[in-house]
């Protein structure tokens, strides 16, 4: 259940000249009501003026931030439940019912687990050195079965500093998925497929550099899926191939992915440039967090990057005034089921802006996790 509350009325917005568009005041919802546009803004994202104003008035929560030492031994235990179940099911089908019941509530629920831990990694909260976070995130990313760690920290870094940039947040969905994937067929494609397009559309959108990272993730990852597969088959492989299916598909964890940044209360209008933008980021403060690292705690991280997912829920209580009233989800479940029958809610319904430009991009520093 979603709950619709205020919006970020109350916090100074800075905005910018927009008159140079020629869409300007142009209604992006259609004739029946519904948007077949996004939700065009010129106003900057409230995470960088919440932050300043939590650090004015409570600038103790400087003190949350920084790594937090016990998420190695969690990650390595959750990596080591993976290898014990594949090996397990090495001679089990990987079409029987008990290979999948195992792949879906195990390996699902594991591999979202490590998803999130290679996201906790990326903002160099695993470790102090920012070259141990990426070392360990090769580590974890074996159960996931393909490279995808080293990649996964640049593009992440853009969509916290370019948060809605239709070029460099390549969270947002495209004109394409939006057009064709708005209806209940195509909005359950992309709910139970939606690894793929998180997999794909980064390197179809905007491109980062390779580095030797990149290079060591691939070579590890490989080495490891030819000894799994040389010492205990190709079900093993296929185990975990399955569980980061599942883990990005229709799994109660998934509902992150749908739930952080989409609209879940649209308004009956909007006037692209012009209307102040509904809120933008839901958090979740349910029972699946235990699973994810607290990521649903996602109005907090997008403040404070660099607080890890342990001091997330203090950061929430010592500035509650600012997180009292925002959007929340009640139910992962229940937002994914929203996300795909509610004809209020299509691949639309995202807070866009206008790329930031080559110039700023270039001047990314991919190690400071501050916004």
């Amino acid at each position: 259940m979603t709950v619709k509350t205020r919006s970020m009325d109350s916090v100074e917005q800075k905005t910018v000249d927009v008159s140079q568009f020629s869409d300007l005041g142009q209604d992006n919802h259609d004739k029946e009501g519904l948007a077949s546009d996004f939700y065009w803004t010129k106003v900057k994202d409230p995470h960088t003026i919440r932050r300043k104003l939590i650090m004015k008035k409570y600038p103790q929560v400087t003190k949350l931030c920084g790594p937090e030492p016990f998420t190695k031994y969690i990650a390595t235990f959750v990596v080591l439940t993976q290898f014990t179940a594949a090996y397990l099911l090495r001679n089990t089908h990987p079409v029987s019912f008990i290979f999948l019941l195992i792949a879906y509530v195990l390996g699902g629920t594991c591999n979202q687990n490590v998803f999130m831990c290679i996201h906790e990694l990326s903002h160099n909260l695993g470790f102090k050195k920012p070259l141990f976070n990426k070392l360990f995130s090769i580590f974890v990313n074996f159960p996931i079965g393909v490279p995808y760690s080293a990649s996964f920290q640049p593009y992440h870094q853009l969509h916290h500093k370019f948060l809605g940039d239709e070029k460099y947040d390549t969270d947002l969905p495209t004109k394409f998925e939006a057009r064709f994937l708005s209806s209940i067929p195509g909005k359950l494609f992309f709910a139970t497929f939606q690894i793929f397009f998180y997999a794909l559309r980064p390197i179809c959108v905007t491109q980062v550099p390779l580095t030797w990272i990149h290079l060591l993730n691939v070579i590890v990852q490989i080495s490891v899926d030819y000894l799994v597969i040389t010492l205990w088959g190709w079900y093993s492989f296929f185990y975990f191939l399955l569980s980061s299916f599942f883990a990005g598909s229709l799994h109660p964890t998934a509902g992150h992915f749908v739930g952080e940044h989409y609209i879940f209360d649209p308004p009956e209008h909007f006037k692209k440039f012009v209307d102040a933008p509904p809120a933008e980021t839901y958090s979740y403060y349910g029972f699946l967090n235990t699973f994810v690292w607290n990521v649903g705690y996602h109005n907090e991280h997008h403040d404070f990057p660099y607080i890890p997912w342990s001091r997330l829920p203090e950061l929430r209580r010592e500035a509650a005034e600012f997180y009292e009233g925002l959007p929340t989800h009640e139910s992962w479940v229940w937002t994914i089921i929203d996300f795909i029958f509610n004809y209020d809610i299509t691949m639309y319904n995202r807070i866009k802006r206008h790329t930031a430009g080559k110039k700023a991009r270039s001047e990314v520093d991919f190690e400071d996790n501050s916004r």
